[in-house]
């Protein structure tokens, strides 16, 4: 059975790059455009990892995951922060929003199938 993974990401260019890469890994992408779209998808879904942008507009990744978190049907998703901030900085609120790890942008595109796979 392949692995669902859920990509939410404002900027499409992000998402069609991480979904051709889990492609290649043999994992199925479900696509989200923001927040509120991430947290509907999951909920109907049910993906076995999220990988969840913090800067969106509609709702950020880290409402997005808190509201996942707090959610019976949802809470047990692991989701992984992709983020353009700089390593450490914002580390502690993304973990308190319930994130398992970060993966920055830009994307060393060698590492997200190693990260995925530890939390898989």
């Amino acid at each position: 059975m392949t692995q669902k993974i859920l990509i939410v990401d404002d900027l499409e260019q992000n998402r069609i790059l991480l979904r051709d890469v889990l492609a290649y890994y043999g994992f199925e992408s479900l696509l989200a455009a923001n927040g509120a779209e991430g947290v509907a998808m999951a909920r109907e879904h049910g993906p076995d990892l999220i990988l969840m942008d913090i800067m969106m507009p509609i709702m950020d990744g880290i409402t997005a995951t808190r509201l996942l978190k707090e959610d019976p049907l949802t809470k047990g998703i692991k989701v992984i922060a992709i983020t353009s901030f700089a390593p450490g900085e914002n580390i502690q609120q993304s973990q308190e929003a319930g994130f398992v790890d970060l993966i920055s942008k830009p994307f060393a595109i060698k590492e997200i199938p190693e990260i995925i796979k530890k939390h898989l």
